[in-house]
């Protein structure tokens, strides 16, 4: 449960801390008083959207800071545990708003994400106000609120994974009938071009190979030129080594080993012919023509302009082209497999979507009969409480299911039931919201409910009724209703009065009221006003003496 809230430097309130307690807490005082601000301060401390607006008139910063006491296998320590967050005894949610408009956020004095901080409040405490009520008007919520009632979590996310493998093969198929009827109309260009690629057969690489052969070719001239002025030159000298030989003919014994010496020069020297004479062959005999070389590089880049790519990517594209052309070819046989997939994730959604229906089906009827015996006490015992459950056309299937869910009333016997927004009055509006609280309140995870000026546009009896529904749900959650009805004040278990001082320097304090006079006074004072009678004091003290004769009983 909530177990304190400071508050510091938000709106009129400077320093303000509240130690709340167990079962049903009311919250009263006279409007402007700066009950709104508790609240706000509250969703704050929970995650709300921040606003600077909020910090108090020549103040840097404003400070909320909520603790809570929980049972150690509460759902937000998980949540902490799988963020790394470290926890012990008391969960403390903290928000510093600052007045250059940032927005800092602690779980016992860690810093986290405002998500994560969002994350975890939820978890703790339900808000429910005047915008909640618009929220269940809205028929599109009414499905989510029937499955967490009915705590159909698990199934859901089931469901939710089936819904995801059919929608995504569906894409998939539609997919590859766009791109095979493309490739149809497209066939014989992919014919022809893949044609033209295979009878050009293009390498990776064949750029670069081609144009360093290129390169060779157009020097070609130069370099026969240079062997054979080299074969000239070594022929004049091949023409010296006879006069040579006959010198050293005559030298005899003494010139052996110039004779020898001479010999391996010789040798080597025919090798140096031999070389030449390969080179100048391969050179005059080239496997390419330069004319041929540009023809290929030409051809090559026609058809890298025709595809928008670079030579390279050619083959790449030349498979890319085959496999089009596969996929035309082989287009019945893979439709079919991607129709038989798509049909078999469909049976599988639709099964556990109709498993569902039958769940929410019996839910409905559960949440109906307990609504209808929450209206008799609200003096709504002539009215009807329905849930509606349709089954969607295909083409509207979704996340949820098959299933289109609708809370509808009836406030006139024999009358047809219909939205709320439309078939109810203010008042009843307010005790059939407060009656379907009740009962979706119960099986919810937060240990805590606040309620915000649920009893709007009733009193008297029905007030009285409203806060007796109140107490009895705080039997098993902590209820905090901030409430201009006396009615529904003297049912609480604890009650704290919101006033403002101060005529320049306004301010916003919270008293606990602790003895059963001070209550009386704030009750008499909420039945007379301004002026506080006797007899709204004996008829003060009635209610509250009825009350604690109620928890006697």
């Amino acid at each position: 449960m909530l177990a304190t809230l400071t508050i510091k430097n938000v709106v009129l309130i400077e320093t303000l801390v509240i130690d709340f307690a167990k079962n049903l807490c009311a919250l009263t005082g006279e409007t402007g008083a700066g009950k709104s601000i508790l609240l706000d301060s509250l969703g704050l401390a929970l995650g709300a959207r921040s606003d600077s607006g909020l910090i108090r008139r020549d103040a840097d910063k404003a400070v909320v800071t909520a603790s809570f006491d929980l049972a150690k296998t509460h759902s937000a320590f998980k949540i902490l545990s799988s963020n790394d967050v470290e926890h012990e005894g008391d969960l403390i949610l903290k928000r510093v708003l600052t007045s250059d408009g940032r927005s800092k956020a602690f779980i016992n004095d860690q810093a986290v994400s405002v998500s994560l901080l969002k994350s975890i409040g939820q978890t703790l405490v339900e808000i429910h106000g005047q915008f909640d009520t618009y929220h269940l008007m809205d028929a599109s919520n009414h499905v989510v609120m029937l499955d967490e009632y009915a705590g159909h979590g698990k199934q859901l996310v089931s469901l939710k994974s089936k819904w995801i493998t059919w929608r995504d093969l569906k894409k998939a198929l539609i997919t590859a009938q766009e791109t095979i009827e493309q490739a149809r109309a497209d066939e014989e260009y992919y014919r022809q071009s893949l044609e033209d690629l295979d009878s050009l057969s293009p390498e990776s690489g064949e750029e670069e190979k081609l144009s360093r052969l290129r390169e060779r070719l157009m020097r070609r001239e130069q370099i026969l030129t240079n062997l054979n002025e080299s074969q000239i030159s070594l022929g004049d000298i091949e023409e010296l080594s006879g006069k040579v030989w006959r010198n050293f003919e005559r030298l005899g014994e003494e010139g052996k080993l110039a004779v020898e010496a001479f010999s391996r020069m010789e040798s080597e020297m025919q090798e140096v012919l031999s070389a030449i004479a390969d080179v100048s062959h391969d050179v005059e005999n080239s496997e390419f023509s330069l004319t041929e070389i540009d023809d290929r590089l030409f051809a090559l880049k026609a058809q890298a302009r025709k595809f928008e790519c670079e030579i390279d990517a050619l083959p790449a594209k030349r498979d890319e082209i085959a496999a089009a052309l596969n996929a035309i070819e082989n287009q019945d046989a893979d439709l079919a497999q991607m129709m038989r997939d798509v049909e078999i994730a469909k049976e599988a959604y639709e099964g556990e979507a109709q498993a569902l229906s039958v769940k929410r089906q019996k839910a409905g009827e559960k949440i109906a009969k307990l609504v209808m015996k929450e209206l008799v006490p609200l003096k709504l015992d002539k009215a009807r409480f329905e849930v509606a459950i349709e089954t969607l056309d295909e083409n509207q299937w979704n996340i949820n299911g098959l299933d289109k869910v609708e809370f509808l009333i009836a406030t006139n016997p024999g009358a047809q039931a219909g939205s709320f927004s439309k078939i109810a009055s203010g008042g009843e509006l307010s005790r059939f919201t407060l009656a379907l609280k009740v009962i979706l309140a119960e099986t919810g995870i937060a240990p805590s409910l606040v309620f915000d000026e649920v009893d709007s546009g009733i009193g008297g009896a029905t007030a009285a009724a409203v806060g007796e529904r109140l107490a009895k749900l705080a039997t098993h959650k902590q209820i905090l209703v901030v409430t201009h009805s006396p009615q529904v004040a003297a049912t609480a278990h604890s009650h704290w009065i919101v006033s403002k001082s101060g005529a320049k320097d306004v301010k916003t304090t919270i008293t606990p009221l602790d003895s059963i006079a001070e209550r009386q006074e704030e009750i008499a004072r909420m039945l007379a006003g301004a002026e506080i009678t006797p007899e709204a004091r004996a008829a003060a003290m009635k209610l509250l003496e009825a009350h604690n004769n109620q928890k006697a009983a």
